[in-house]
């Protein structure tokens, strides 16, 4: 699509919300940096602490590590010394927001269990990423596990992407939004005008937990309507690879049937077995760009893919 586009010259900037925030982070692998790549886009102005050893992620994955610091000034210090200290606390004095992903154990060895910084830095704001919640945050996890707790992985495969980590990538940049905005508010009730900080857990394993709602309801499980029981929602394979249809919707789902040559006068024939053969025996005759070509002129909401 050329720049010209009506699409292209209606495209508005992103908004600046955290535009005169400063952050400091002290997360390392990916929800951290993640969240802080959020919040740079949204305008707030970021630094990162890194250990003498760096970031884990710079040295398996470096065009990640490039793309989730760009526009981060990344200082390096050992924290567990006392010069190190001395420059955390220097970073701290003009700080608003600091981020970190340490167990609660981890955060009071270095010196930052809320109630000291909070004494010594009443505006400022932490941002805790932990695995699990509350008295659970000290118990070792990851990803998957977490995924796992919560129903999503079903298989032996490997989830395709590191939900939990991404999903509370973005609570940890909205936990920074809530306190930016308490920023802008007097302290409730003690007639201080002053900013008065807060401190918010986010806990990947309630990231997780989110993103399985949909499962937990039974939308996706394999009775439910976008779980593979409707014949117009699901992956088929055609004669040169697979095709992703979402015909969920009534007029999407008679469009559908009608260029299958199926009779679906219903939304109950949509899951009927015979509607699931049909469409299934009618992908298998077709190819990647005849389905393409069929998307666009009958507005069927499909994407074709190679065989994996």
């Amino acid at each position: 699509m050329s720049s010209s586009s009506p699409s292209a010259a209606a495209k508005t900037p992103p908004l600046r919300a955290l535009q005169g925030i400063r952050i400091l982070s002290l997360a390392l692998n990916l929800p951290g940096p993640a969240a802080l790549m959020r919040c740079r886009q949204m305008g707030a102005t970021c630094i990162k602490l890194e250990p003498p050893s760096g970031d884990p992620m710079g040295l398996y994955n470096k065009p990640a590590y490039a793309q989730l610091h760009e526009g981060v000034k990344v200082l390096t210090a050992d924290l567990k010394t006392d010069a190190g200290q001395k420059a955390l606390h220097r970073e701290l004095e003009k700080t608003d927001v600091l981020l970190t992903s340490f167990r609660p154990s981890a955060i009071e060895k270095l010196g930052l269990g809320w109630k000291k910084i909070h004494t010594l830095y009443p505006a400022l704001s932490h941002v805790a990423i932990v695995g699990a919640p509350g008295a659970r945050a000290e118990e070792p996890g990851h990803d998957l596990t977490y995924l796992a707790d919560n129903g999503l992985v079903p298989g032996l495969e490997l989830p395709a992407t590191l939900y939990a980590d991404m999903s509370g990538s973005l609570m940890a940049s909205e936990a920074v939004l809530q306190a930016a905005l308490q920023r802008q508010e007097p302290y409730a009730g003690s007639g201080d005008p002053h900013p008065r900080g807060a401190f918010i857990e986010v806990a990947l394993s309630d990231a997780a937990a989110y993103l399985a709602l949909p499962r937990q309801w039974g939308l996706t499980q394999p009775t439910g309507s976008v779980g593979g029981a409707h014949a117009g929602y699901r992956v088929y394979p055609c004669r040169d690879g697979r095709v992703a249809v979402a015909a969920l919707e009534p007029h999407f789902a008679a469009a559908l049937c009608a260029a299958a040559g199926v009779e679906a006068a219903s939304i109950q024939a949509m899951f009927a077995p015979a509607t699931h053969q049909a469409i299934a025996a009618f992908m298998l005759t077709q190819t990647r760009a005849q389905l393409d070509q069929l998307a666009t002129a009958k507005d069927i909401p499909l994407h074709t893919l190679l065989n994996s």
